[in-house]
């Protein structure tokens, strides 16, 4: 007898399109062909029943420039990691246009096996019909000019979702740096040409993500959107004290405006001691979902695991790994429709309440 069908997940974030984008020397792949190398392929994804999520446009520094911060190297007891300068405008627009056009080009390569999606009710007939679903996210704003005069047509060509920052500074505002034990209040807020994307996404009804922002510029959003607040791939600073991590003030705004936090499997952001350590077993991320759950509610938390994009549990490893997630749920007393909820349902009830459809 045939096992049955994973249970479908949607995932708030995976960073596939920089790993096939720029891959390092030695680990060239395929989105087609199962490989050893990174979290997702689309062989991995449908053992694991990863069907869909948001996939990032994340824009590296300039090649000769120097390296990003990697959250998950070694470190210190306490560590506050360098970020890169920011990025010029036209070697933004160019890498993005190409990220971009990677992920479309993986739609027209799949056979119908992928979709880039412009609506939940797209994604929802993806997840009837087996289908991964892709949102093209911006992680970081760096690609729009401020005058926003590119933020239209980048909407037309299918974005949906947007992080006014990464970690570095632009020109809409200031990311959190990666630091441990460090509050998120590192810094001010969003600039003038921050809060008019705020009122240009609400316009267009992009999701908003606030993962990387900074203290003060999650406030700014906070007073400025009409949007749910929406953390694609955070965690509980009460749980561990990464700067990356959401304080309860920040998770209570996010639960009265009717949003939403993807989860991140990230072991920088779930140990108490902000060490990167693949052998984190999976009841540490059990327990921030618990806590998320707890101070949001059910209905309004999900995965955001950047994949590819950060050091997971061992006990998931990668795409294929997902169904021991939903077991080690299971025994922390979670049933089946919590894990439906979980698992996609709540993305895609909270995208229809930004998105419109």
């Amino acid at each position: 007898m045939e096992s049955p069908a994973p249970l479908p997940i949607f995932d708030g974030h995976n960073d596939v399109l920089l790993k096939l984008y720029r891959p390092k020397p030695g680990e060239e792949r395929s989105f087609f062909e199962r490989s050893p190398i990174g979290h997702i392929d689309l062989p991995r994804a449908r053992d694991g029943g990863l069907a869909g999520g948001f996939f990032a446009v994340y824009l590296p520094p300039l090649p000769q420039d120097q390296p990003e911060p990697d959250p998950d190297l070694p470190k210190e007891e306490a560590y506050e990691l360098p970020l890169p300068e920011p990025l010029d405008l036209g070697y933004a627009q160019r890498t993005a246009l190409g990220m971009a056009g990677l992920l479309f080009r993986l739609e027209a390569e799949s056979g119908g096996q992928l979709r880039v999606v412009r609506s939940a009710a797209e994604i929802e007939a993806c997840l009837a019909q087996g289908v991964m679903a892709a949102i093209l996210h911006f992680e970081g704003a760096e690609m729009l000019d401020p005058g926003l005069e590119a933020l239209e047509l980048f909407y037309q060509a299918g974005l949906r979702s947007i992080g006014p920052v990464w970690s570095r500074p632009n020109a809409f505002g200031y990311g959190v740096p990666f630091a441990y034990p460090r509050s998120p209040d590192t810094g001010p807020g969003l600039t003038e040409a921050g809060r008019a994307l705020v009122r240009a996404c609400n316009r267009l009804r992009v999701l908003i993500d606030l993962s990387h922002l900074n203290e003060a510029g999650f406030w700014d959003v906070a007073r400025l959107s009409q949007a749910p607040l929406v953390a694609t791939h955070s965690n509980a600073h009460a749980l561990c004290r990464s700067s990356r991590n959401l304080t309860d003030r920040q998770l209570d705004a996010i639960r009265d405006s009717d949003g939403m936090v993807g989860v991140n499997f990230a072991v920088s952001f779930l140990r108490a001691d902000g060490r990167s350590n693949a052998e984190t077993p999976l009841a540490t991320l059990v327990d921030h979902i618990d806590y998320l759950v707890g101070r949001l509610g059910i209905e309004r938390v999900g995965f955001g695991s950047d994949f590819d994009g950060a050091t997971v549990p061992r006990a998931i490893g990668d795409a294929a790994g997902l169904p021991a997630l939903l077991d080690a749920l299971r025994a922390r007393g979670y049933d089946e429709p919590a894990l439906r909820q979980l698992a996609h349902a709540n993305w895609l009830a909270v995208l229809r309440r930004t998105w419109g459809a």
